[in-house]
């Protein structure tokens, strides 16, 4: 899996604290713009979090480029409908030879791993077939697994990311989309480390689980997130 942050609104953090402040302001924006120190944006951006205010958030945001997931993730990462996704095309994109995401459950077990290359070797072997048969590629693609991988570029704005990271950096969300997402999220701390240092799974952020009996009874800690991930 591969994520590079492509672009991402200037001075998000400056950009954030404006906006807040602005509402709260008889000067005009331009004049709230020059004001900000960055000593004051993390003062203001501290507040904004604590009161959980977090519409301004939306004023930036950020570009991802993706690869080397599966379509079983895209499946899941498009439910996050406030945002903006242009993927691979398997309907223009000959798909003849596809790599695929194994999942570690496979990969560590010999029989299994090996009944996971054979299905997919048939598959490529029938996508073939049908390709060669005249079959356009839109109608081949029909046979194509979950496991195929793909690439996207995703734009969201910081508080759709917030919601994001609150959902798939938990330990319950599935494995490959909880990867993606840490990694999403030590892409924007390095351009916004203001906005984004109150981000994670609740029981990072809070220090509790909102999911009760649902939990999965393992917080996280900020060392152990800064040793797996490289940013707490």
């Amino acid at each position: 899996m591969d994520v590079k942050l492509l672009t991402h609104t200037p001075e998000p953090d400056r950009v954030v604290a404006t906006a807040a402040r602005l509402c709260y302001s008889p000067r005009a924006a331009e004049e709230v713009w020059e004001g900000f120190s960055p000593e004051k944006q993390a003062e203001f951006i501290t507040k904004l979090s604590s009161y959980g205010h977090y519409s301004p958030f939306e004023h930036v945001s950020f570009t991802l480029a993706i690869a080397g997931v599966s379509r079983s993730l895209s499946h899941q990462l498009v439910r996050h409908r406030i945002a903006s996704y242009s993927q691979r095309s398997q309907r223009y994109i000959n798909e003849g030879t596809f790599q695929v995401v194994v999942p570690p459950t496979v990969a560590g077990d010999l029989a299994a791993q090996e009944e996971f290359d054979r299905i997919m070797g048939q598959i490529h072997e029938a996508y073939d077939r049908l390709i060669k048969l005249g079959i356009p590629q839109e109608d081949a693609r029909y046979l194509l697994p979950n496991a195929c991988q793909t690439q996207l570029i995703m734009t969201m704005n910081a508080r759709s990311l917030l919601h994001f990271f609150a959902l798939r950096c938990c330990r319950r969300a599935q494995w490959e989309i909880r990867e993606l997402a840490w990694k999403v999220r030590s892409e924007v701390m390095k351009a916004a480390p203001l906005l984004f240092r109150e981000s994670g799974p609740p029981c990072l952020v809070r220090g509790e689980c909102p999911e009760g009996a649902m939990g999965c009874g393992e917080p996280y800690k900020k060392a152990e997130v800064e040793a797996d991930h490289g940013v707490a």
